[in-house]
């Protein structure tokens, strides 16, 4: 499959997210979003909070839906059964909180299965649960608000790379035309689409979803034994899929002021790994900056262990050691073709940006708490 991105204005969905005064939310007033990706299924529940808000559940499972999705084209029996049990786990959560606002979205691996609408009706039946797949205009843009908060407010040219199980997200806004404290708000109000807002505005330079993730990235090379020729054939590989995306082309390769902000399990487990962190803790990897070099030695300790030392290593976990190496590779040829040695760390993503799309439509939230990085 080829990238896909937008062939005009005509491409991105009408605003959906529209700006509203704060209203005091009842405290027992609960939000979810649901994330059914190619590897993960994975849920959280909040309430809004100032202009944030405070998880009070969370479920993640890898579900593993996209297993053998690229030799048949179609989602497994078995991997339709470990998702839908799964589904009915988020089901009684949601029920037991009493949550009356939720938003439940699939993303590559339903948009690609030939019986993805079977496979939809049967979570209805066998879930009750309102599940959406959602396309990949509308992904990139949920990653990106979620994103917001960590925008520096010396950014000028911004890379928001989305790593997911059969996708990634990559989108290059230029606030250069923003007012230092006002850009962590205008990235958020890029969930109202990416076409032109205006004078003033974050300006989308170009987006694009590569249809690569650390699933299906993996699943292409698994014939080859030789792990570090695997590596260096996938980093290939992604790369030519980004010829296409227009500042790889035409980008200053010397900018200043460029940031690249990275969320998906890839990038949170490499920033794990570097602070040696033995217990995983978000609030020391959400907002971490790391170098190319610190990536690199990272990704370089994970190719001397091998497969087997990978699997047995507690910083990488086994739920995740089968889709590291893709995931690096993936990683390690971003921080290679951008003009920046620096990655800033996001543990967020879709999820939250469905809450806050949900909250801020509700007149609960808004974004004008956001202050940015220094």
């Amino acid at each position: 499959m080829t990238p896909m991105r937008p062939a005009g204005a005509d491409a991105f969905p009408k605003p959906s997210v529209e700006p509203a005064a704060a209203r005091q939310p009842d405290e027992n007033t609960l939000y979810a979003a649901l994330d059914l990706g190619t590897n993960s299924c994975r849920m959280l529940i909040a309430r809004p909070s100032g202009s944030q808000f405070q998880v009070i559940d969370s479920f993640s499972k890898p579900v593993q839906l996209g297993h053998g999705l690229e030799a048949s084209g179609r989602l497994s029996r078995q991997s339709m059964a470990r998702t839908v049990h799964a589904l009915q786990v988020c089901r009684r959560k949601l029920e037991n909180h009493g949550v009356a606002h939720m938003r439940l979205v699939a993303t590559e691996a339903c948009r690609r299965a030939r019986n993805s609408r079977d496979f939809m009706r049967t979570i209805r039946r066998e879930t009750g649960l309102p599940l959406e797949i959602i396309q990949p205009e509308e992904e990139a843009r949920l990653a990106v608000i979620s994103c917001a908060p960590l925008v520096s407010l010396r950014t000028e040219q911004l890379l928001i790379v989305d790593i997911g199980g059969g996708s990634t997200e990559l989108v290059w806004i230029d606030v250069s035309g923003v007012d230092p404290v006002e850009r962590p708000r205008a990235i958020m109000a890029l969930g109202d689409g990416f076409g032109n807002h205006g004078p003033g505005a974050a300006r989308v330079v170009d987006w694009i979803s590569v249809p690569l993730g650390v699933a299906t990235l993996r699943d292409q090379f698994a014939d080859v034994e030789d792990d570090p020729g695997r590596f260096a054939l996938m980093s290939w590989h992604f790369e030519e899929m980004l010829a296409d995306f227009v500042p790889y082309v035409t980008a200053d390769r010397k900018a200043d002021n460029f940031q690249i902000i990275g969320t998906s399990g890839t990038v949170t487990t490499v920033a794990a790994s570097y602070l040696g962190l033995k217990r995983y803790d978000r609030t020391k990897v959400d907002g971490l900056t790391m170098t190319s070099a610190q990536i690199d030695k990272v990704i370089r300790e994970y190719l001397a262990l091998g497969p087997e030392g990978r699997r047995a290593d507690p910083r990488i976990g086994r739920e995740r050691h089968a889709l590291i190496m893709s995931g690096a590779a993936i990683l390690q040829t971003l921080m290679r073709v951008w003009p920046t040695d620096r990655l800033s760390v996001a543990d967020r993503g879709l999820r939250e940006g469905l809450l806050y799309a949900q909250m801020v439509r509700d007149g609960v939230l808004t974004p004008e708490g956001l202050n940015g990085v220094a």
